[in-house]
């Protein structure tokens, strides 16, 4: 079954506020199996909600919407169901006695204009809502290729929504279903190439019409390789999942770090804890980007030690070559040695120039033994370019320990 959500409201359309409904109601549909193909946004204008009622009715099995049930001028959402499916507004009795109690139970009288909030299409059948004057309207009609869609409407409220969802719309979903279904997905974290490579890498595993499916985002130079599998069940999706996962990690290999939440940062404190290090940082580049990850990430370990005195003096001794492999050295080196720490990673300062394919900073992992040079190209978008060094960093550190 396939599912479109329509969130209503000029707040919406102009940016005045985030649609979180929108989110939230297509995480629970997938929970039930349900494919969401379509998120529409519509503004509070009959004709534009009339026609976005129509579009979704005659592309989906099931269409649930939020919003545009108040009791005010600009709340259309019925008249839209209405003119839609070529119906008119009738009052349901039940529905208005629950509206003015609610009004007496607060101790007021309620306003004519509520009255339009116990009007249904017919056809249709009221969802109610216990805490609040919008009840949701339910209808099922036959789109124009004669293929059943049903509807649901809900308060824009998010606690109202949430109340009605798990109370009517998911058993009522559920119960369309003609047999069980769930969808889960897995996410698998990578770093260290870009998408089109990383999907060169990986044979035929992309393709549309494949089952699992697998698709591929970047954030931040993290890409996220995300497998979805449709089942009876969650234990059937995730062994479908199975064959793939285990093709991903052997075509890829040390570019996957993680799994679902990972971040980098996460991964190196787990391996630094497994082999009994420690680790301190002294970063030039990204500031307290870097030492804040790994600060964030070691609530329970207590593998990442800070470095309480950062020598000023080792700045002013290196002013003339902050963006070099001797600074990379240099303070790699003595922010282990005066933390005491294993593992000592230093970044020296950017170059003044940090866009085109020659520019570069300069790292150092001084390990037990021995100091390790590192180079890393820092040209990239500006607004990733201190998180993909921070990456490229913690990156370099994690490939050491393995």
């Amino acid at each position: 079954m396939r599912a479109e959500v329509i969130a209503i409201g000029d707040e919406l359309t102009t940016g005045q506020r985030l649609d979180t409904n929108t989110q939230w109601l297509s995480q629970r549909l997938t929970e039930l199996g349900v494919q969401v193909a379509f998120h529409t946004t519509i503004t509070d204008e009959l004709a534009d909600n009339v026609a976005a009622f129509r579009a979704a009715i005659n592309r989906v099995d099931i269409v649930v919407a939020t919003g545009g049930l108040g009791p005010t001028a600009d709340d259309l959402t019925r008249d839209a169901i209405a003119a839609a499916t070529n119906t008119e507004l009738v009052c349901d009795e039940a529905s208005l006695m629950h509206i003015k109690s609610l009004f007496a139970s607060r101790g007021r009288q309620m306003p004519e204009r509520n009255e339009v909030q116990a009007d249904f299409p017919v056809g249709s059948v009221p969802i109610f809502n216990p805490h609040g004057t919008a009840p949701g309207i339910e209808m099922s009609m036959v789109g124009e290729d004669g293929k059943r869609c049903t509807l649901f409407a809900l308060p824009g409220v998010p606690a109202e929504m949430f109340e009605m969802w798990e109370a009517t719309v998911a058993p009522r979903i559920l119960a369309l279903q003609p047999e069980p279904r769930v969808i889960r997905h897995r996410r698998i974290k990578c770093f260290g190439v870009g998408e089109s490579t990383l999907e060169a890498m990986l044979p035929d595993l992309i393709r549309r019409d494949r089952e699992p499916r697998v698709g591929i985002t970047v954030s931040d130079a993290t890409l996220t390789l995300r497998i979805t599998a449709t089942g009876r069940d969650e234990a059937t999706c995730f062994a479908a999942m199975e064959p793939t996962i285990a093709t991903i990690y052997e075509s890829l290999g040390d570019l996957v770090f993680g799994e679902e939440d990972d971040e980098l940062q996460h991964t190196v404190i787990r391996l630094l804890a497994e082999r009994n290090l420690t680790l301190a940082v002294e970063d030039w580049a990204t500031g307290e980007l870097l030492t804040g990850w790994l600060a964030a990430a070691d609530e329970e370990s207590h593998v990442y030690r800070t470095n309480p005195n950062p020598s000023a003096d080792l700045v002013a001794e290196l002013a003339a070559q902050p963006h070099s492999v001797a600074a990379a050295i240099e303070i790699a080196e003595r922010v282990r040695r005066e933390t005491q720490a294993d593992i000592g990673l230093g970044i020296a300062a950017f170059p003044a120039q940090t866009e085109g394919p020659e520019a570069h900073i300069y790292a150092a992992l001084a390990l037990p033994g021995q100091t390790r040079k590192l180079c890393f190209s820092c040209a990239a978008h500006p607004s990733i370019v201190h998180s993909r060094t921070a990456k490229q960093a913690l990156n370099a550190l994690r490939l050491a320990l393995v």
